[in-house]
């Protein structure tokens, strides 16, 4: 850590508790420890950018390398032009060879829909009977 040796950070220890005091010792190494977090997070930050830099230069380099091999081997090898027999001729104005017809039609269709069933005529079949006899509260009223 930064080169320090043990007995040289013993020393630093024991001043700092001389010269902070014991009671104040844990709040100023909380702040130091603020202080370094900080500083790794910039130095992380700034590292992170000049490698971004250095591969954006890499790639152009890779980029002129491969144009200039890509040129050279266009050079030497120039594309031949087709030859006319490989030319695919133009689309005659001819009537396709299906079309779509549509289907008979019948006087009756294919599918009707039914209506639901009606209820019996005493009620729907969920619902309760009324009591045959009255109830206690209903004698009172």
């Amino acid at each position: 850590m930064f080169g320090i040796d043990s007995s040289e950070l013993l020393v630093i220890v024991i001043i700092a508790v001389i010269v902070i005091g014991p009671k104040d010792l844990p709040r100023a190494l909380y702040k130091v420890g603020q202080i370094v977090g900080k500083a790794q997070g910039m130095a992380r930050h700034f590292r992170t950018g000049i490698d971004a830099m250095v591969r954006e230069v890499e790639l152009e380099e890779l980029e002129k390398k491969w144009a200039a091999q890509n040129k050279r081997i266009m050079d030497e090898h120039p594309p031949e032009p087709m030859p006319a027999a490989e030319v695919l001729p133009a689309p005659a104005e001819e009537a396709p060879a299906f079309v779509a017809q549509s289907a008979p039609v019948d006087d009756k269709p294919a599918f009707v829909a039914e209506s639901a069933p009606t209820p019996a005529p005493d009620g729907p079949p969920y619902l309760a009977e009324a009591p045959a006899q009255p109830r206690k509260d209903d004698a009172a009223a």
